[in-house]
């Protein structure tokens, strides 16, 4: 069979990854740290730029008889989805001396905790790496998330040969000893009987207290009351006052110390009240602001073609290109953000529990960009506002309940809200099951089902009832 050529004739359009719009994207993407260290290497490396004194928003700063090249567009194009070639990197109201803009992101960790009150005990080099050993196998919780022959096993393969299990235990207890009290426990009754030790010999009925979690957690569990007294001798008043002692212990000592991302925060945006209403601007202080050499510029108006003139056309260019950046980040953050609040006034003004519905889309679609730049752009971004510091997805949350555009909708971080303190206020003796929270939630108008119910309390780290029964 013959095979005829032909000719076929395709139109499309395509945008062309310039080595500057390069730029501008991966400006776009860093958080204001990243950003800050891009800039020192800028200013390191290239003798055009110098820094002004004071701090502010990002201008194009230049002698008046220098004009931009006519190769540099007045907008830069940030519309397209370029995932694939520059994926995205992984509080309390403001004082009359103004807010803190830099602070810590989050808590010590508790690996870290644990590390320093090591650093703080004198211990052999051998025990100190049973012991280093031990914190590494610490979960969340506090307890040890491997079983000594197990860690005992590893120790062995990174050196420590005869490695007796007793040695081991013995590193344990002193660690055992650490803050917060009841970390590296084995299980949820070495835990409690850890924290149980620490308290003072006299305090009322400790002894009982101590034998109940030891031979009698599971009738605890069970609110077993019959039981406990036959076996403690105790009445019920007294009974009351065990049961009180052993369920205000912390059954996840570790929960307390958040895991840090990343070392400070230094928001971005500032939103604050005026007289006129709410105002979101850049933040002065996040970013130190750029111009243009005025001696070195005025050296390549000398037109001659020297290797030493090139070399500064070149730099100024390159100088040019990142100040036009700067300002197009600057410019789309603040587009961004402004947009972002003004959908969210409510929480402004409310809390959470009054947040909107929000989707990338719906921002995308008012400041016309594509949804991969708003993800972008919200991401490792923070506004300081008098309820805190977040970061710009935060305000992002999937609508429950109703349709696209309906009243009745709400966002899941509103419902997440309204669960949490549903459950702070319910009464310690009969904790809300997630079936009485989706009817406690529809005589509100918040229409969910009860296993979205039990998903948002998971998230938010909340046991199920019956498991709230058993610790208070």
């Amino acid at each position: 069979m013959a095979m005829k050529a032909s000719l076929q004739l395709r139109v499309g359009t395509q945008l062309t990854m310039t080595p500057q719009l390069q730029q501008a994207i991966a400006l776009l993407q860093l958080s204001t740290l990243d950003l800050r260290q891009e800039i020192q290497q800028a200013l390191e490396t290239n003798p055009m730029l110098e820094l002004d004194e004071e701090f502010g928003e990002q201008r194009v700063t230049e002698t008046p008889d220098e004009e931009w090249s006519s190769e540099i567009p007045n907008e830069l194009t940030v519309d397209s989805d370029w995932s694939d070639t520059y994926p995205d990197h992984g509080g309390g109201a403001t004082s009359g001396e103004g807010p803190d803009f830099e602070r810590q992101a989050s808590g010590q960790s508790l690996a870290g905790h644990l590390a320093w009150q090591l650093a703080m005990t004198d211990l052999p080099p051998r025990q100190l790496q049973i012991a280093e050993s031990l914190i590494d196998a610490v979960d969340g919780a506090g307890y040890l998330s491997q079983s000594l022959e197990e860690i005992r096993d590893g120790l062995r393969q990174q050196g420590l040969d005869g490695l007796p299990s007793r040695e081991v235990e013995q590193v344990l207890l002193r660690l055992q000893q650490f803050e917060p009290t009841g970390v590296f426990a084995r299980d949820l009754r070495e835990c409690l009987m850890l924290q149980l030790a620490a308290l003072p010999d006299d305090t009322p009925l400790l002894p009982q207290a101590r034998r109940l979690v030891r031979q009698f957690l599971e009738a605890l569990a069970a609110d077993d009351r019959r039981l406990l007294k036959r076996r403690l001798g105790l009445d019920d008043d007294a009974l009351d006052t065990v049961i009180s002692l052993v369920r205000s212990l912390d059954p996840r000592p570790g929960s307390a110390y958040a895991e840090v991302g990343s070392d400070y925060v230094i928001p971005d945006l500032v939103a604050r009240h005026e007289r006129d209403g709410w105002r979101v601007e850049l933040n002065a202080e996040a970013m130190p602001r750029l111009r243009i050499q005025p001696d070195y510029a005025a050296l390549i108006r000398r037109a001659d073609k020297s290797k030493d003139n090139q070399f500064l056309k070149d730099h100024l260019q390159e100088a040019r290109w990142l100040m036009k950046s700067l300002a197009s980040r600057n410019d789309t953050l603040l587009r961004v953000g402004r947009e972002i609040m003004v959908r969210q006034i409510d929480f402004l003004e409310k809390g959470e529990e009054a947040m909107k519905p929000l989707v990338l889309a719906d921002i995308a679609q008012v400041v016309e960009m594509h949804e991969s730049t708003i993800s972008r752009v919200t991401t490792q971004k923070f506004i300081h506002t008098p309820r805190g510091v977040f970061e710009l997805k935060y305000f992002f949350s999937s609508q429950v309940g109703g349709q696209q555009g309906n009243g009745d909708a709400h966002s899941s971080t509103a419902i997440r809200a309204r669960i949490r303190k549903l459950i702070q206020e319910e009464a310690p003796r009969k904790p809300l099951s997630d079936s009485k929270l989706v009817d406690l939630l529809a005589e509100e108008g918040i229409q969910v089902a009860r296993r979205t119910v039990a998903k948002y309390r998971e998230a938010l780290s909340i046991p199920s009832s019956s498991e709230r029964k058993r610790f208070r």
